[in-house]
């Protein structure tokens, strides 16, 4: 797939579907690891994960969020293919990820059926621009399948919403009535009408401006459960567009053992300098050969005097 014909479809639309994105033998070890975070869906449904009642009755209960328990599963958040895909729709060849979060879903553990609405209240402290260099960008990866009957997310595309304005952000499904001005109660039909599935095998790549609206639907298949990451870019330069401070969880070993295994590409994604920046000194390498001794620092490291 040449990654540069998607770039239509996503100025058009605001978001691109790409099933099977990251080859499935590339999950492998990140599905491993998922029941050091989650239940599997015997586990939940029969009642046998000790933790199965944490994700009864709220929507947002599933998730967890970077550095994950599962090594393979942060690594696979800042995976190759994903970065070239972030650096293309944002053109910015320093993107940074500045939201990362797992996700589980079971069926009948709450409703999952969301109204149509944006992400921008939580992702920066301005409102969507769709001038190039100011967009944001999510990022969903199914870590198994997700056919329709698993919830997958719905999306509407810009075509249809370009002229709504920043407020309200949500629109709510006929029936519903909201209380404030973020919310227009008045049905939206035409929006609803107009949503496409995501649905996707494993491994698919679902990539989203932060201004285009989208929902969550609902699960019904028997005993079901889905799985997914959930990740936010933004360009290098671009302070206002925020989620998480990674510095914030850097005393955990989970972030320990992440940084050991990554490659530097990785880390970059993070806020790690590049090589060959000023901030690599015998001084910074030393102190960080201490903070990660199983950190191979030769990429950081400046080229020794020439024989």
């Amino acid at each position: 797939m040449d990654l540069r014909e998607l770039v239509s479809g996503w100025e058009a639309d605001g978001f691109l579907v790409l099933p099977a994105f990251l080859p499935a033998d590339e999950l492998r070890a990140a599905m491993d690891e998922l029941e050091l975070m989650f239940p599997s869906a015997a586990g939940f449904h029969d009642g046998t994960y000790p933790r199965a009642g944490r994700f009864v009755g709220d929507e947002f209960a599933g998730i967890d969020t970077f550095p994950f328990a599962g090594t393979a599963i942060s690594l696979l958040a800042a995976h190759s293919r994903i970065l070239d895909l972030a650096k293309l729709l944002l053109d910015d060849r320093d993107v940074l990820i500045h939201s990362a979060e797992a996700l589980a879903k079971y069926t009948g553990a709450c409703n999952y059926d969301q109204d149509l609405h944006r992400d921008y209240l939580n992702h920066t402290l301005l409102v969507p621009s769709t001038a190039p260099a100011f967009r944001q960008v999510e990022v969903f990866v199914f870590l198994d399948d997700v056919a329709e009957e698993l919830g997958p997310p719905h999306f509407v595309s810009r075509r249809f919403t370009g002229g709504l304005p920043a407020v309200p952000n949500w629109f709510l499904r006929p029936g519903r009535k909201g209380g404030d001005r973020f919310v227009d109660d008045s049905g939206s039909p035409e929006l609803y009408a107009a949503e496409v599935s995501g649905a996707g095998p494993a491994g698919t790549v679902i990539a989203f401006e932060a201004g285009t609206f989208h929902r969550g639907t609902r699960l019904t298949k028997p005993r079901g459960a889905r799985y997914s990451l959930h990740l936010g870019f933004r360009r290098s330069g671009l302070h206002w567009g925020q989620r998480t401070g990674w510095a914030a969880r850097g005393f955990e070993r989970a972030w320990v053992d992440f940084v050991h295994r990554a490659t530097p590409r990785q880390l970059q994604a993070f806020g790690f300098p590049p090589p060959g920046h000023p901030y690599w000194t015998p001084e910074t390498l030393a102190g960080m050969a201490v903070r990660y001794p199983e950190l191979d620092l030769a990429p950081w490291s400046p080229p020794g005097p020439a024989a």
